[in-house]
């Protein structure tokens, strides 16, 4: 995923005025406005690291006259303690883009780091980990390049690109079909799907039992969800769908309670794709922090 500079550079621009505003009012009180200094970016512990190419974006930003010398490159593996950058120049500058940095390569590396622990939790398997929706506001376009630097995959962006029909929407329009009956809904709303949607998006449904997984498999979507199902659940749905005769045409995803601890028994069922709000949702922060160098 390559990300667009112009997206980026106003994401920037918004996280500096939010932190800098009206100044720095401790450095302007303490410091030489001429002194320079070296800094160095040090990983206080290990994982993937994402953000780097942001980060030199933010501190170009505070002032394009800082040197920044990455030491490391985006996706890498370091370990505690590692030396992942240095930033020269003027301290007012770096101290001024210090935590705005820090924060975002926090944030994005711990995304990175929990997509790839998934991933190589499935490795061989075939299946792909997709993230989710679950972002924190208006952190997502970034959130899903990290993901993709993890080794995982996106799903859709948002509301407007793929036709993804869950539980409420089979509640709601069970209402207004007046039924409760979930399986024959599910049935009429992916035909509705197909019929009033543009071609080119994808249809997806969510099931939660078997019975309205079959139902699904009759109407051909191109995915359907299998929601909170164990293991065993989603096995007998791969040979629901071996024995329709529809592997390679309706993939399998499923999500709902996905852990590493449990991700390699549903890896081996035979469905495509492994989705999971955790790795965007719930993030643990990689811990990085900038020092000045004393000379």
């Amino acid at each position: 995923m390559d990300l667009d500079k112009k997206r980026v550079d106003a994401i920037i621009r918004f996280s500096l005025k939010e932190d800098i505003w009206t100044g720095d009012v401790t450095s302007q009180a303490v410091l030489d406005k001429n002194q320079e200094v070296d800094a160095v970016i040090l990983a206080r512990q290990e994982g993937v690291v994402c953000g780097i190419g942001i980060v030199e974006r933010i501190f170009s930003s505070v002032d394009e006259n800082l040197h920044f010398r990455p030491m490391v490159k985006e996706g890498d593996h370091i370990e505690a303690s590692q030396e992942v950058a240095f930033v020269e120049g003027s301290a007012l500058s770096i101290l001024k883009g210090e935590r705005t940095a820090l924060n975002f390569l926090s944030l994005l590396s711990g995304v990175a780091t929990a997509t790839n622990k998934m991933v190589k939790a499935v490795e061989g398997s075939g299946v792909k980990i997709y993230d989710t929706r679950k972002t924190i506001p208006l952190h997502r376009y970034l959130q899903k390049y990290a993901v993709t630097v993890g080794g995982g995959s996106n799903h859709r962006k948002g509301l407007w690109d793929m036709v993804l029909i869950k539980d409420n929407h089979i509640r709601a329009a069970g209402m207004h079909k007046k039924t409760r009956d979930s399986e024959r809904v599910i049935k009429e709303i992916v035909k509705d799907a197909k019929a009033n949607s543009q071609k080119n998006l994808r249809i997806e449904i969510e099931v939660e039992t078997l019975k309205e997984c079959e139902c699904a498999l009759d109407e051909k979507p191109d995915v359907i969800m299998l929601d909170n199902m164990s293991p065993e659940m989603v096995s007998e749905a791969v040979s629901l769908r071996k024995k329709k005769k529809l592997d390679g045409k309706v993939f399998f995803e499923v999500s709902g309670g996905i852990t590493l601890d449990n991700i390699a028994d549903y890896a081996a069922s035979g469905i495509e794709i492994i989705s999971t709000g955790s790795i965007t949702g719930n993030v643990h922060s990689v811990d990085f922090s900038l020092e000045i160098i004393l000379r």
